[in-house]
Formats: C-alpha cells, sequence, structure tokens
C-alpha cells in the first residue's frame, strides 16, 4: 500500500483558498470519517445535506490527524495542525487521492460503466470474459467487489473517493492488469470518482429512477454526462444509441466516440435471431454466436462488452467465443426451474420501471403460450415516490397475477408504499392484484397459485440477501425462499 507522504506533495495547490501550519509534515493515510482518524492522518470535513463533516474537526484532532482541509475555517486554531481551507472538499479529496495513491489509475486499465440498468451484468460480463482471456482483473460492483478469486462486499454501487483509490491500489499490487466499475449518478455528481482516469467510459441506457436524490430528470442526465465530459483525449467512450440520450451523453467528451445499437447502424452492430428461455441467438458484426443470457436487454449488454473488448484490442473471434460461456451475475434474470413441480422461478434485481417492463417483456417472448406469470414486486422505501405507480402499472399489464408486496422499506411504512404502488392499478386490473406487505408470505402466495408450466417472477431485490426495515438489516433471501417454495410445491 502508499507509503507516508509529505503533506506538500499531495495537496493540489491550485485549489487552495488558505492554508495555516507545516506543509512538510508527514501525511499516514487520508480519511473522511474521524472515527477512523489516527496518527498523521488527513481528514477531510465535507458540507452534506445532511451531516456536516465540520463538527467532526475536534474528533479528528483528538483521535491524531495531523492535517484537517475543510470548507469553513475553524473558529479554534491550534498551532500543532495544518489547515487547508479549499472551495470545494469533495473535489479535492480525489486530487489529493491521486496524489497519495501515487497515480494508481494510470497503473491499470480502468473501464467504468455508467446507465440506469445493466451496469452490473455488463461490468460482471468484462470482468469474466477479460478473466477468462488471461488477464488478472478487479470488479467494483453493487453485488460484490473482487480482486480475481477474492470477494470483497460490496456496500454502495461506487464506494467514496478515498476507499475508491484504495482499493484500486490493492487491486493493481495484487496484480491486477483490468478493473471494471459501476459508476453511479450518485458517485459522479459527489466526486467519487475524483483523480481517477478511465480507460473506457461505457453508457448503457438511460430511464427513470434516482429521482429522490436528483429531483429531476435533466439534473439526472447531467450527473450522467459528467462522466463523459471529464474524459481525456487518450480514453475510448462507448454508447449505446438506441437510447436516445447516448449520443447526449457524448457532446463534449474529448474520448474518442464508439456506438452500439440493435436497431441503427453502429460500430458494433447486434441481431437478435433467436430469443429463448435458453438463451440468445445474435449476430454481431456479421459474425453468429450463441449467449446464455436471455432477452432483449441482455443482448445490449453482451454488444456493451464486446464492443469494450474489441476497444481494448481484443479480437472479435476470441471476444465471442468466450462471451458465449459465460452466464450473468447473481440475480440478474437468474432462473430456478422445478422439473418436477412443472414451476419455474425468476429472480431479477429489476427495481426500476424500465428494468421491471424489459424483465416482463422477456419472459412474455420466451414463454409458453399456456404458461401464466404471477409477479411479486415492491418498491425501495425514502427513495423515489414518483416510480411507485409507474411500477405497479407496468407489473399488473405485463402480468396474469399481480402480488403487491415489501422491498426495502428502510423507515416507511410498508402499507404507504403499498397505497402508492396501488395508485397504478387501473380498477380493471384490481382483479389480479393483491397486497401482502410480508415479502416472504408474498413469495409463497405466488407460488402456490402456480400451475405447471407458470412463471413466477420475484422482482426488486435481486442478489441481495437482506431485508432493511427501521435501520435494521435482517437477512432475506429471495433466491432461498424461493427455492425452498418451489421444492414445497411439487405435486406428491
Amino acid at each position: 500500500m502508499s507509503k507516508q507522504k509529505k503533506l506538500f506533495d499531495i495537496l493540489p495547490q491550485g485549489e487552495i483558498r488558505k492554508i495555516s501550519g507545516h506543509q512538510d509534515r508527514e501525511v499516514s493515510m487520508l480519511t473522511i470519517d474521524s472515527r477512523k482518524c489516527t496518527k498523521d492522518c488527513l481528514f477531510l470535513a465535507f458540507l452534506g445535506s445532511v451531516t456536516d463533516g465540520h463538527t467532526y474537526i475536534k474528533t479528528a484532532i483528538d483521535k491524531g490527524a495531523g492535517t484537517i482541509v475543510c470548507e469553513k475555517w475553524p473558529d479554534e486554531i491550534l498551532e500543532d495542525i495544518t489547515y487547508v481551507l479549499v472551495d470545494d472538499a469533495r473535489k479535492v479529496a480525489g486530487l489529493i487521492s491521486d496524489l497519495f495513491f501515487d497515480h494508481v489509475s494510470d497503473k491499470i486499465v480502468l473501464v467504468g460503466v455508467t446507465g440506469t440498468n445493466g451496469k452490473t451484468t455488463v461490468a460482471t460480463l468484462l470482468f469474466n470474459l477479460f478473466g477468462s482471456l488471461g488477464h488478472k482483473c478487479g470488479l467494483i460492483s453493487t453485488v460484490e467487489n473482487r480482486i480475481m478469486d477474492t470477494v470483497i462486499p460490496a456496500t454502495h454501487t461506487t464506494p467514496d473517493v478515498i476507499s475508491l483509490h484504495s482499493l484500486l491500489l490493492q487491486m493493481s499490487e495484487a496484480g491486477c492488469s483490468h478493473v471494471f466499475m459501476e459508476v453511479s449518478s450518485h458517485a459522479v455528481h459527489q466526486h467519487r470518482i475524483g483523480g481517477l482516469r478511465f480507460k473506457v467510459a461505457l453508457f448503457t441506457n438511460l430511464t427513470q429512477d434516482h429521482l429522490d436524490y436528483h429531483v429531476t430528470m435533466a439534473n439526472y442526465i447531467k450527473a450522467k454526462k459528467m462522466f463523459f465530459d471529464h474524459l481525456d483525449k487518450n480514453s475510448f467512450a462507448l454508447v449505446n444509441i438506441d437510447d436516445k440520450q447516448g449520443r447526449v451523453m457524448v457532446q463534449n467528451t474529448k474520448a474518442s466516440v464508439s456506438t452500439y445499437s440493435l436497431r441503427a447502424m453502429a460500430d458494433f452492430k447486434g441481431i437478435i435471431l433467436d430469443n429463448s428461455i435458453f438463451g440468445l441467438m445474435m449476430k454481431i458484426n456479421g459474425e453468429e454466436a450463441y449467449f446464455k443470457l436471455i432477452g432483449d436487454f441482455n443482448a445490449y449488454n453482451i454488444l456493451a462488452a464486446y464492443g469494450t473488448a474489441v476497444l481494448l484490442g481484443k479480437t472479435p473471434g476470441e471476444t465471442l467465443t468466450c462471451l458465449s460461456g459465460l452466464s450473468g451475475p447473481a440475480g440478474r434474470f437468474e432462473q430456478i426451474v422445478d422439473a418436477e413441480s412443472g414451476k419455474c422461478g425468476i429472480v431479477d434485481y429489476a427495481h426500476t420501471p424500465d428494468a421491471l417492463e424489459n424483465v416482463l417483456d422477456t419472459i412474455k417472448k420466451v414463454k409458453k403460450p399456456v404458461s401464466k406469470i404471477i409477479t411479486v414486486v415492491g418498491c425501495g422505501g425514502d427513495r423515489d415516490k414518483t416510480k411507485r405507480p409507474i411500477m405497479a402499472k407496468i407489473a399488473a399489464e405485463l402480468s396474469d397475477t399481480l402480488i403487491l408486496t415489501s422491498d426495502n422499506p428502510r423507515t416507511e411504512d410498508p402499507e404507504s408504499i403499498l397505497d402508492d404502488m396501488s395508485k397504478g392499478i387501473s380498477p380493471e386490473m384490481e382483479t389480479k392484484t393483491l397486497r401482502i406487505a410480508d415479502r416472504k408470505t408474498a413469495i409463497k402466495t405466488a407460488v402456490m397459485m402456480a400451475g405447471h408450466n407458470d412463471i413466477i417472477l420475484v422482482a426488486g431485490k435481486g442478489h441481495e440477501t437482506y431485508q432493511e426495515i427501521m435501520g435494521v438489516k435482517t437477512p432475506f433471501d429471495d433466491k432461498m425462499f424461493l427455492s425452498e417454495f418451489l421444492l414445497k410445491s411439487r405435486v406428491v
């Protein structure tokens, strides 16, 4: 890991408004959490929307911090502490991290995947693809972070800026040549990817999500676009031009732009030849290949991974051969088929209107004519409320039976969330819609209602193995309960 640095070696001079104290002091570590401070560490105080990091400056100093980077000049200035005043501590955190961690992003091929849906699948496909091509790889995703075969639990789609640089250094020192990571809109807006240089930035799509944070779609689009605005001329930008925001993303980028599409002429053009419950047969830039992944949305994910690999110097033939053997990540259209009962369960992370519609459209395309679709879905608490009736409406229209249930209610009343969702259910759809707030009971009910050849979709949580209620996370695994109830539903 990084050794101690002199403060003057890691301060971005152009960002400093005022400084008090010695600049030749040692810095042993960086942190934004005062509880983690140790001797000679540098503490960054952010002005947050919920908490103000400046209130923890004294705690940081008491625990050994020698340098304080802040946006408000403290009332009390201690002689043996160095204070650095900046306009934007979040931005400066990335610049300091880049210097402290020895420009780590220059030592690896860093690929960032952004978009509303598909980030996890594309990043995971690329991680597995380049691993099968002989590279040592790192993965930073919603599901997990990985340094080759070593799994590190993920707490955010994109870690904080210091943790991210530190993790990338771990990956580099472990021998990773390539790192594939999800880049959320929150991460871009909050400068969590500050100081990093990406070799490839990839855009999947953009639909309504995170309006609890961004408030408007215009702000959401702007946050995504910032990722591409900050690329340099040595980078590649790969965008889905079937999405109307695809070309918008790269309007101001300095990067070399490439495109992928199923519907238009593009640098990486895909055509779906067959889409069944067993997988996809596609033609990509004139070459046919079979893939284990299912559905139109996965055809886009495959194209994104293929295009990235070719941009990074892999031949089309070897890329298609390796991609054809790969499966998707946990909790993404994950099937549990019970041959004895004839029922099929599908677990998917779909938690946006677009993702839910894509999954249900795919099921309708690949199911048998006699098969009925029973959907179990909820919406998370303390998140964008406007998408709740939209998701319920989509699920009702595309399912034979709908069960509205709890997701991660967090600090909200589950029944209140279901009330919001129910506003999207038309009178004619009410007869096929149930409300069961307890998620386990909802899944069990769906399995018991299903007949031979029917399909049960449990949407919204995917890979998650917990349910968050009033600040407490308790074990809860959709796949485990679905498997258990399918087994019990067998005809004896």
